[in-house]
């Protein structure tokens, strides 16, 4: 392929391919052509003009396929138009020869198409260059279209398209020639010629005005006749032209008029609508020319007529645009729904012509308002339908007043008005459901009064009016969901009023019904009550049926309506009536057979009609019950259901008798009964009536072959039991479309109803499988029959085989015994049921069993296989397969095979070819088994030959899909045939004709199913594979070029899979311009295709291919449409977010989010500001209608002005958006502000951004767009969707949690967030307003006590706004659950009460937080604003503001958490919960109320706990009884609600509610659920910790042991199962209080003991503490055994080397000493603390037996973390770990006599390990010396000098420092100096004296070099005043006797540091220090020795003159050294008094 890469064509290579090659060839080389072209020199082109042209020329001599001739025109045209265009003409006259060649033959054909496409491109593309050529062409061309056949006519029309936009106005003159043609060609017998025209007739209406100005009729009706037997193709194509040119003739100014004198009518609306109007009413008999069938009145318009005219009036509006549409809305409106007034009988003559005109009107109205009207628009369109509403209304009332009351209502008189009414109540349902809440303006506005206008229709005489309205009161209730209780209340109350008139018992109770379906949409739901109410009324009207025969029927439908509706509640409703609901379903069937033949002998019509329709229902609500409250469906109440079931299908197979005797009126009920019958069995378990198996078969085998069903309803039948991807190949009506909703009439045929609402009532409380759409259930008769095939299914599969053969022979028989149409209308239910039969056994896996049973079966699927309904055949293969997988047998199964091929190789007829193709594609998708390499062959070569049989395309679509299953299921066995199947594919891609889109859709899934079998193979270099990866790569572009949408979205998929397997092959430019411009194709399918294509290639390349896009779009490309350019503007993510507002689709909606979220994650933090500018204008473009509210008096103003500021900018590039997408928009905000913090730093940090801003501008970053952030969020929460105001709110907690605490550089002090906290305190105050739904103030209360936590605001007046909507809540919560709104469920109460709870909590706990913070002693902060900002900051202000309401407050907390107490209870428990339920949930809504208070509990047992400690659980625990204003306390800790109870004392409550607080956190710790949050874990802890800091409660864990360990057993697992570093500490402190408080018991035992036993001698005391007298721990009973463990763990986890298992034997030591993490270094210390606490909570002998383990652990944590760091410092856990051994080394325990020997021997070994430490070996120099050296002198300064005073160890000892001294750090002699001077000066002297007499003259040799080795830096020098003064305090230690030798021998020292003063004025300061320091020293020590000093000068004259020299200079300069030299002491002194402090 890589040399078909040239300019020239390779004609060498050419000669030498083969045919199919050559095609393949060639096309390559004009694809490589085009990009070439548009790329080259125009020099060069011209160079080779001439060979190129001459080239391409003889190409189209070679009959070049469909896509190779495309290519070939556009290369001809662009070529002409880069280089010189005189040989033009002659290129034009040889095309025009060549179509006027007389040769007819089929192989001259591709040659003339070829030339005719040449035409049309040259054209366009030359356009007026070309002169007048063009009449010449255009009549050549129109006479050659006479004689031409379809794909020439097909071509002809695309070219004179061309033609004529290549002109524009100068083809005027063939205008007329033009246009007579394509009227013949727009009533062609071909579709595609049909579309071709529609296309031609577009274009020329651009220029031909007489088309929509003198000729508009006969467009008209040219149209409406083009769209008799036409397909979805051509509808839209002329509905496109018809609706454009009817547009045009409203808004177009005629050009024309003025030059040619003509005088032009102007066309008015009306004249246009009226046109319209005729071809939905009449069809295309015109408007004179009426049939005599029209006259006579039996004709009705042909259905593909009025949908193609339906599509015409939605293009016609979509084309006006929205803007007209507001302007006109009346007229239209009272247009449309006069298309189904009863001014035009024809159009609703019958029951099925009146639903499909209804569904063509609300589809009209549905696409207008919906997709063209803003809200603003839609609401006032509302309006306009209600007005509508009620003059349609008057006309009843008026007919109804006149009538007597006896003569019944004329049905004419109200027919006039139903479907209009049904049609404007559905369309103004639809309205209010997308409204959602931004329509309670409309409902609040009265004038408008909607609820008024459709309740007043709800007892409207018509059915379906009536289930219109209810319908319509349901979605009211779903878009806003506050109307749903008062709007239930009322229809419940009118149903009791009305209840005599059979309109207002059907009507209410529909409404009733529908309300209840809408609860479940509603998550506030409705009050619970409520179900009671309705249960009550419906065994009301069940009871009180029989007693007035007029409404006898009526109510005891309404009975079980209510009863069933009430079911979909779901179980916690239902649970209450259950019991109800199963007697009255005991009653409405006769107890035995016997009663039934009663029954039977008694009944006339009407009483049989009531029977029915009352059992009827009562099935219908057993069957929801089972769908909805699958919970309940136990095996006891399947007991209480079973009875009755025998009898209602003993009724089943008496009806038929019944009928009989009592004829028409019973029919309809019958059918009824059946269909509910039959869904009720589906949905129970077989073996609940398997007595009844074989009556039940008997009838569904009747119901199959009755004898009245006449219509065959294939289409709705069998699509369920094909496989979905085989229905592709089916009629195009089976796939999903926009227009589905009217296009299913014609899918269902001309003899079947669609889906209405009036088939089926019971509907009406069922949500739409399709969405929010009305449902839309199908006439009785055809559901009965697919509930009967479901069932045969399941009945079958449970028979005995023997009856299963039988039912099979006799259903067979039926077959064979009818004839003609119902032949097929019989084989269709008995396939279709035997297909249902084998799908249910294959999918339980059953066998089919015995033998006999395989002959009829074969026989039954055979006959459906050549059956000429395609579905069937579809149906059949289907059932082929499943046949060999219940069968399962190989030899079987190849049978099944042979008989295909036989079939296939003999058959000659299309049907049995495709039904045998497809089956057996079946059987290799179920069986993959059967792909032995032969068989598959074989199938191979059959498919192979099918799919070339060009003489039948649906041969060939057949064939093709059959092979793309086989190529799916054979996997890498099918490696072998890729080749040829590939070469295939490209041929038949290159060959087939256009007209034929369905073979090339099959052709494009075979590649698909190749490429995915080549896999990531695609993405290698061999020669093979990349010759494979370029013919896919072709295809893909040949199905790109492909005219029809669906081969586009298959080569969409095709490059999608492509770009998975191998990106780097796939040219992303161009597949990005391709989706771009498909993004808002008119086919659903393609836009799918392009979003699942996006949205895979934007999770690799989101950069990429945004930048494509928006180049793409500046390429200024012809082919985009209107809504792509948008992509100039707002990019690719600004035209999806526009492509998310309009689109209706949910699964495309689906992807446009992923997609965009994609696009976001990877981009949002690089394109910022675009983003945040995309989401300001989506939310902006609908901030206009914000109503702005004003302050209260007294304040500032200031929240109110905020929102009135809104400059208007230009437009928005968003018009309108609905509040669906602005949600989105801000979720989408939220989602940019987390994509930051995994970002830069400055993101969050106004001073760092913009330094990064000032450095580079194009840096941005999210701090510099905080003013945007906020007002976003202020637009969402302040607008009328409630969906909105919660996005809003939480955008705001967001950006207040993030932005808190970043400080404002300009006003130290201050955050950056304070100036917008007059926006804050607008967007919040609005949502605490008292019909404000509990949702949302929830929300808001979470950000209220955000707001109030951050600290943001310092001034507390300030504060006081947002505090005062926290008091207002906190007030109307007191009052409890009584008090609260009854709109909702009281779980909404529950949720809103708790979340203000928990937001005060929340602002209590960091008010108490601040305080403490602030009562210590400030610590040095962050930066030093922020420390002057807390003091300044009124901090008790805060909890000052708190206290107020802290009494009512703490009540309610502890109410709360009582509640979650009992809620959290396990279920055996139930029956001991309070009846009522708790302070806060109902006992019915205890389920729903758990999810709030799973939510909340935590913050609030936090804050409780804090109040407990800080009232020191000293408060009157009565004070909060006197001044409740509940009126009973809620909580039972406080006093009980019955009178007469004793009354608690304060120790009582006290213990109460510590072992509440300790319960809740123990049962939730102790097993936490995955879900539960890190916050939640927290304040748990928190509460513990707090609970703890006071006396009472530790004494409480401290004496009762068992609590203390139950408590660290679970903490243990908390630190098990939590990574969380901040959660384990906060374990840790609580166990560092556990054991304090046991160290307390302890202590405080031992002291009573003392006092008690004061006169008795010491050793009779009794052993307290831990391990008693023996010392044994016992695991699981020992409190200390519990806490080692748990700290072993922490130190394990961090330090693995401390586990002797993990590293051998103890002591060896293989790994370098590390550094931990902080967090871990802090775990790790906090471990260590509570170790060395743990000897005092023991007895001497239990402490004996933990200490080795302790000492280890320590001992150990130091040998791990010893690292050596700069300047001496020790690393935290090292200081920890030295901590804790002087904590142990100085425990009383080691001095008690019964544990003090055993004490020393353990820290004998223990120092034995620290020395072991410095290895002689030397292996373990990374230790750090001066760790070690600290831990020794810690054993050799203990309190008990007998561990180290034995010989061996002091002499180890002494000889490591000797070591030290000798190391040349001077930090490490430093600190050996300071260690030693604290040895020295151990007042003990057997500890002292040894290191004395041993080191004392090592450290005199060391001082005596000084004088030879002049300190160089500080630390030297510190290191010399060390050693002096190790020297002073060995003098002042000596006695008396060698006192004079050290002081002669530190004297010299001293002196030879003096300076005179010659050399002090040069000296380095470090020398001068010195000179400093020694002289200060000589002047302290001169006068305390003077006898030795005297003595020393006098004998030493050098020293002398030395020192008096040094004095002289000193005096010179006295007054600056002085205070220097203080300084330096200093420093000396405080490092060594820093060390001390620390460990020793």
């Amino acid at each position: 392929m890589e040399l078909a890469h040239t300019l020239l064509l390779n004609e060498d290579t050419y000669s030498q391919l083969g045919e199919v090659q050559k095609a393949e060839f060639v096309f390559e080389w004009l694809r490589y052509l085009e990009k070439l072209l548009l790329a080259t020199n125009r020099g060069d082109i011209r160079e080779k003009q001439k060979n190129l042209v001459e080239q391409l020329l003889s190409l189209l001599n070679s009959s070049p396929g469909p896509p190779t001739r495309k290519l070939l025109a556009k290369n001809l045209a662009i070529l002409y138009s880069i280089g010189d265009t005189f040989s033009v003409y002659e290129t034009i006259d040889k095309c025009n020869d060549l179509i006027r060649s007389k040769d007819d033959s089929p192989s001259y054909l591709p040659t003339k198409l070829a030339a005719v496409v040449c035409l049309g491109s040259l054209y366009k593309k030359l356009g007026r260059i070309l002169g007048n050529t063009f009449t010449d062409t255009v009549g050549n061309i129109l006479k050659a279209m006479k004689s031409a056949e379809s794909q020439g006519r097909y071509e002809i029309m695309l070219s004179l398209q061309k033609i004529l936009s290549g002109l524009g106005a100068a083809a005027t003159p063939c205008h007329r020639d033009v246009y007579k043609a394509a009227r013949s060609c727009l009533t062609d017998r071909s579709m595609a010629v049909r579309c071709a025209a529609a296309k031609c007739l577009l274009e020329l209406q651009n220029e031909a005005f007489f088309m929509w100005s003198t000729d508009l009729d006969s467009v008209a009706t040219l149209c409406f006749k083009s769209f008799e037997g036409s397909n979805y193709d051509v509808r839209i194509s002329v509905s496109k032209l018809l609706g454009t040119v009817l547009a045009k003739a409203i808004i177009s100014k005629h050009p024309g008029a003025a030059a040619s004198r003509q005088s032009i009518r102007r066309v008015s609306l009306e004249e246009v609508l009226e046109l319209l109007g005729t071809g939905f009413l009449r069809g295309s008999s015109g408007f004179l020319r009426v049939s005599g069938d029209m006259l006579k009145g039996t004709s009705s318009v042909s259905r593909d007529v009025r949908v193609g005219v339906t599509q015409a009036y939605v293009v016609f509006i979509s084309t006006l645009g929205g803007v007209w549409l507001e302007r006109n809305f009346a007229a239209f409106l009272s247009h449309i729904l006069s298309l189904v007034s009863q001014s035009h009988p024809k159009a609703t003559q019958t029951q099925i012509d009146a639903v499909c005109c209804r569904r063509c009107v609300s589809f009209i109205l549905r696409t207008a308002i919906g997709g063209l009207l803003g809200e603003k628009a839609q609401i006032a369109a509302a309006k306009d339908i209600c007005q509508a509403i009620w003059k349609l209304k008057k006309v009843v009332d008026a007919v109804m007043s006149e009538r007597n009351l006896e003569t019944r209502l004329g049905s004419t008189d109200v027919a006039a008005t139903q479907h209009m009414l049904v049609c404007a109540l559905q369309e103004l349902g639809n309205l209010m459901h997308s409204l959602g809440t931004t329509a309670a303006p409309l409902l609040q506005d009265s004038s408008a009064g909607i609820l008024d206008s459709v309740i007043s229709v709800i007892i409207h005489p018509s059915i379906s009016v009536r289930l219109a309205a209810a319908w319509c009161l349901r979605c009211i209730a779903m878009a806003l969901p506050s109307y749903l209780t008062p709007l239930l209340d009322r229809c419940i109350e009118q149903l009791a009023v009305l209840k005599s008139s059979p309109e207002a018992v059907t009507g209410f109770s529909f409404a009733v019904a529908s309300l209840l379906g809408a609860v479940k949409h509603c998550p506030l739901g409705i009050p619970h009550g409520k179900g009671k109410i309705i249960m009550t009324l419906a065994e009301d009207l069940l009871c009180s049926a029989a007693q007035n025969s007029r409404v006898s029927a009526q109510r005891t439908q309404a009975g079980w309506l209510l009863i069933a509706a009430l079911m979909t509640l779901g179980p916690a409703v239902v649970s209450h009536h259950l019991a109800r609901v199963l007697l009255l379903w005991k009653c409405v069937f006769p107890v035995s057979p016997k009663e039934l033949e009663t029954e039977k002998s008694r009944g006339d019509s009407f009483t049989w009609q009531v029977t029915l329709e009352g059992r009827a229902g009562a099935l219908c609500a057993i069957k929801t019950f089972i769908s909805h409250c699958g919970d309940l469906f136990t095996e006891e109440v399947i007991q209480y259901l079973l009875p009755p079931i025998p009898c209602a299908v003993d009724l089943l197979t008496q009806l038929s008798s019944i009928l009989k005797m009592y004829g028409g009126p019973l029919k309809t009920p019958s059918v009824i009964y059946r269909q509910r019958l039959y869904e009720l069995l589906i949905l129970l378990p077989p073996e609940t009536y398997k007595g009844n198996f074989c009556a039940i078969l008997k009838e569904l085998a009747a119901d199959l072959i009755a004898p009245d069903i006449q219509v065959a309803a294939s289409t709705f039948l069998l699509p369920p039991l094909c496989h979905q991807d085989d229905l592709l190949i089916l009629s195009p009506l089976l796939q999903e479309t926009d227009h589905r909703f009217i296009e299913e009439q014609l899918l269902l045929g001309s003899g079947v109803a669609c889906g209405s609402l009036e088939y089926d009532p019971y509907s009406i409380y069922e949500k739409d499988v399709e969405g929010n759409s009305v449902p839309k259930p199908l006439p009785p008769t055809l559901l009965v029959i697919s509930s009967a095939v479901k069932l045969f299914g399941i009945v079958c599969a449970h028979v005995g085989e023997a009856q299963r053969l039988h039912v099979l022979e006799q259903l067979l028989d039926s077959i064979k015994h009818t004839k003609g149409a119902r032949q097929q209308v019989v084989q269709l239910h008995v396939v279709s049921s035997f297909s249902s039969f084998l799908k249910y056994m294959a999918g339980s896996k059953r066998s089919l069993g015995v033998e006999e049973m395989r002959r009829p079966a074969l026989t039954l699927v055979m006959g459906a296989l050549e059956s000429p309904n395609p579905l069937l055949r579809c149906t059949a293969a289907e059932a082929w397969a499943r046949l060999a997988q219940v069968v399962g047998d190989g030899a079987f199964t190849a049978g099944l095979a042979q008989i295909s091929f036989d079939k296939l190789k003999s058959a000659r007829d299309v049907v049995t070819r495709t039904g045998y193709s497809l089956a057996l594609g079946s059987l290799h998708r179920y069986l993959g088994g059967i792909s032995s390499s032969q068989h598959l062959n074989s199938c191979v070569g059959i498919l192979y030959t099918l799919s070339q049989d060009s003489t039948s395309p649906d041969v060939q679509t057949w064939a093709l899909h059959s092979l793309s299953l086989l190529i799916d299921s054979a996997g890498a066995l099918y490696y072998v045939h890729v080749e040829p199947t590939l070469s295939l594919i490209i041929m038949l891609l290159l060959n087939v004709p256009p007209t034929h889109a369905e073979v090339h859709q099959s052709v494009g899934r075979c590649l698909n199913a190749l490429i995915t079998t080549l896999g990531p193979e695609l993405q290698g270099n061999s020669t093979s594979i990349s010759a494979l990866r370029t013919s896919c790569l072709l295809g893909c572009a040949v199905m790109q070029d492909n005219p029809d949408c669906l081969v586009q979205a298959q080569a969409i998929s095709c490059l999608q899979q492509l770009h998975m397997f191998a990106p780097r092959h796939v040219n992303l430019s161009s597949l990005v311009s391709c989706l771009c411009v498909n993004l808002c194709s008119p086919y659903l399918l393609l836009r799918r295709a392009v979003l699942a294509c996006l949205r895979q290639l934007v999770q690799r390349e989101a950069a990429e291919v945004s930048e494509h896009a928006v180049m793409l779009a500046k390429g200024n490309r012809e082919d985009l449409t209107p809504d792509a350019i948008n992509i100039r503007e707002v990019g690719l993510e600004g035209a999806l977010l526009n492509l998310l507002d309009k689109e209706t689709d949910q699964k495309l909606c689906h992807d446009i989010k992923e997609t965009l979220n994609h696009i976001l994650t990877y981009m949002a933090v690089e394109k910022l500001s675009f983003w945040i500018k995309l989401c300001k204008d989506v939310l902006a473009a609908s901030a206009a209608c914000v109503d702005t509210m004003q302050e209260e008096e007294g304040d500032k103003g200031d929240d109110a002005s905020v929102l009135t500021t809104r400059n208007d900018e230009k437009s928005h590039p968003f018009t309108n958006p609905r509040w669906a997408t602005r949600v989105f928009a801000a979720e989408c905000v939220c989602k940019i502000i987390n994509q930051c913090e995994n970002a830069d730093r400055a993101h969050f940090d106004i001073a760092l951004a913009q330094e990064m801003k000032k450095k580079d501008s194009r840096n941005d970053f999210l701090v510099l767009h905080l003013a945007d952030l906020i007002r976003m969020a202020f637009m969402a929460a302040t607008d009328h969707s409630n969906q909105l105001r919660l996005s809003g709110l939480e955008t705001l907690l967001v950006v207040i949690r993030r932005f808190a605490t970043i400080p404002e550089p300009e006003f130290p002090g201050h955050v950056i967030l304070e100036q917008y906290q007059a926006n804050v305190g607008a967007a919040l105050r609005p949502a605490f307003t008292s019909e404000t739904p509990p949702d949302v103030t929830a929300k808001a209360c979470q950000v209220c006590s955000a707001w109030i936590a951050s600290g943001v605001v310092s001034d507390l007046n300030d504060l006081r706004r947002v505090h005062q909507l926290l008091v207002s809540s906190l007030t109307k919560i007191q009052a409890g659950k009584e008090a609260l709104s009854h709109l909702y469920n009281e779980s909404a109460s529950t949720m809103e009460i708790l979340a203000v709870l928990k937001a005060w909590a929340e602002v209590y706990i960091i008010a108490v937080e601040r305080q403490k913070n602030h009562s210590q002693p400030l610590k040095t902060t962050t930066c030093p604003e922020e420390s002057v900002r807390n003091a300044s900051y009124s901090l008790d202000g805060l909890l000052d503001l708190v206290s107020v309401d802290l009494g009512t407050l703490s009540r309610l907390w502890l109410a709360a958490l009582q509640d979650f107490a009992l809620l959290t209870l396990p279920s055996e428990f139930a029956s001991q919960l309070p009846v009522e339920g708790g302070a806060f949930y109902t006992a019915e809504t205890s389920e729903n109320a758990k999810l709030h208070y799973y939510n909340s509990w935590a913050l609030i047992l936090h804050a409780t706990a804090l109040w407990l400690t800080s009232t020191g659980f000293a408060a009157d625990p009565e004070e909060g009884a006197s001044n409740l204003s509940r009126p009973v306390t809620p909580t039972s800790m406080c006093q009980d609600s019955s009178s007469g109870t004793i009354v608690k004392s304060p120790e009582d409550v006290y213990t109460d509610r510590f072992h509440l607080i300790l319960g809740i956190s123990v049962e939730f710790l102790c097993s936490l659920r995955s879900d539960a949050t890190m916050e939640s874990i927290t304040a748990c802890l928190h509460a513990l910790q707090a609970l703890l800091d006071v006396p009472w409660p530790r004494s409480k864990i401290g004496s009762d042991q068992d609590l203390g360990i139950e408590l660290l057993n679970v903490l243990h697992r908390v630190i098990l199962t939590r990574e969380s570093p901040s959660i384990q500490l906060a374990s840790l402190e609580v166990v560092r209080q556990i054991i304090c408080a046991a160290q307390e018991h302890v202590k405080e035992k031992r002291r009573s003991a003392e006092v008690d036993d004061g006169a008795a001698e010491k050793e009779t005391l009794p052993e307290f503490g831990e391990g008693k007298d023996t010392g044994g721990l016992v695991p699981g009973k020992s409190l200390v055994f519990a806490t080692l463990e748990l700290c072993v763990c922490i130190l394990v986890r961090q330090l693995p080397e401390l586990n002797p298992k993990l590293t051998g034997s103890p002591g060896v030591k293989v790994t370098k000493p590390y550094i931990l993490s902080e967090d871990g270094s802090r775990l790790v210390s906090a471990a260590l603390v509570i170790l060395s606490e743990l000897p005092a909570v023991c007895s001497p002998e239990g402490s004996i037996s933990i200490l080795p383990t302790i000492l280890y652990l320590t001992i150990g944590v130091l040998r791990e973390t010893a690292v050596k760091l700069p300047g001496g410092q020790l690393c935290s856990t090292v200081a920890a770990s030295l901590q804790a051994l002087k904590g142990i080394v100085s425990s009383p325990m080691a001095r008690a006599e019964k544990s003090h020997t055993a004490w020393t021997d353990l820290f004998r070994s223990a120092l034995t390990t620290i020395l072991d430490c410095w290895d002689p070996d030397g292996t373990h120099q990374e230790l750090d010396e001066i760790s070690l050296l600290t831990a020794m002198a810690v054993f050799i300064l203990s309190p008990s000098p007998e561990v180290t005073t034995i010989p061996c160890l002091q002499k180890r000892c002494i000889e490591k420092f000797k070591d030290t001294l000798e190391i040349k750090d001077p930090m490490v002699q430093m600190k050996t100096y300071q260690l030693l001077l604290s040895i020295f000066q151990y007042p003990n002297p057997t500890v002292s004296y040894p290191y004395i007499y041993s080191l004392a003259s090592y450290i005199v040799e060391k001082l005596q070099e000084i004088d030879h080795r002049k300190p160089e830096d500080v630390t030297e020098l510190q290191l010399f005043q060390e050693g002096i003064k190790v020297l002073e305090a060995l003098v002042a230690v000596a006695e008396e006797q060698h006192r004079s030798q050290l002081v002669a021998c530190l004297l010299p020292i001293l002196i030879s540091f003096l300076l005179d003063e010659n050399t002090l004025g040069s000296a380095t300061s470090i020398m001068r220090n010195l000179h400093d320091f020694a002289l200060q020293n000589l002047m302290k020590i001169g006068p305390q020795y003077s006898s030795v000093f005297k003595s020393l000068m006098a004998s030493s004259p050098a020293l002398k003159a030395r020192l008096e020299a040094a004095i002289k200079g000193n005096q010179e300069s006295v007054k600056v050294k002085i205070p220097t030299s203080k300084h330096t002491k200093n420093t000396g002194k405080n490092s060594s008094i820093q060390l001390k402090t620390s460990f020793l």
